[in-house]
């Protein structure tokens, strides 16, 4: 005669079930922590070294010497432009305002903008446009001085491109220089680390017309987020 099947006890069903849902739980926990962790973590690989910066002496909108020896233990972002531009170096200049207002006003940062126009970028003439996007002097040097020692910086050390329109082909009077719209940025021992687009997916008129906020151009959304996390990392390296 074969033994009548037993009914499952409740108790033990319960615990059971609970057991498994206990372990969901911990698994997804485990799973959330583990991601975490990996959010927060310090990035193994360091930022490359593109190029070390060449002494140099020249002339900021105070009409002060700025030397590579005055930013020695500062990290330092580099774009290059000139003040009657009727290109792209308002809105270069704009951004690299931005970047003024996101760094912490003593944290060792230098902003540096090179002149493509020494013959009429004079110290005056870079201090007024300086005032235009309410640069600190303090911590955004315009650089102007020899055309030879700019070229020299720019393009030997931190890889910008200059170059004379060819008469030609200019559009305008004020179109004179071909040159990079890149931000570059150089660590505390003065070596050139990184590389950024400025005028990544700037909105047309159109699209501004249209609704799209700035907030909706990769230079919100990755690039200015990118680069101050650049920042953030060469100000915490070993100086080493």
């Amino acid at each position: 005669m074969s033994p009548e099947p037993t009914e499952p006890n409740p108790a033990q069903s319960r615990f059971v079930e609970w057991a498994v849902w206990g372990g969901i739980v911990f698994v997804v926990l485990a799973i959330g922590v583990a991601y975490v962790r990996e959010r927060q973590r310090t990035p193994t690989t360091k930022l490359p070294v593109i190029a070390q910066v060449a002494d140099f002496t020249l002339t900021n909108q105070l009409d002060r010497p700025v030397r590579l020896a005055d930013l020695r233990g500062q990290v330092w972002v580099a774009d290059i432009i000139f003040s009657r531009c009727p290109g792209p170096c308002a809105t270069m200049t704009q951004r690299m305002s931005e970047l003024q207002a996101a760094l912490p006003t003593n944290a060792p940062v230098k902003l540096i903008s090179l002149t493509t126009d020494p013959e009429h970028d004079t110290p005056r003439a870079l201090a007024a446009y300086a005032q235009r996007f309410g640069a600190d002097s303090n911590r955004w040097h315009f650089l102007t001085g020899p055309k030879a020692d700019l070229v020299k910086l720019a393009v030997n050390s931190l890889k910008l491109t200059v170059l004379d329109t060819e008469e030609a082909k200019r559009t305008s009077p004020n179109d004179l220089f071909i040159h990079s719209t890149i931000f570059v940025v150089v660590d505390k021992q003065g070596r050139l680390r990184a590389v950024f687009e400025s005028l990544d997916n700037v909105l047309s008129e159109e699209e501004v017309t249209a609704g799209a906020s700035r907030e909706h151009s990769t230079w919100e959304k990755t690039v200015k987020p990118r680069l101050l996390e650049t920042v953030n990392t060469l100000l915490t390296e070993s100086d080493k």
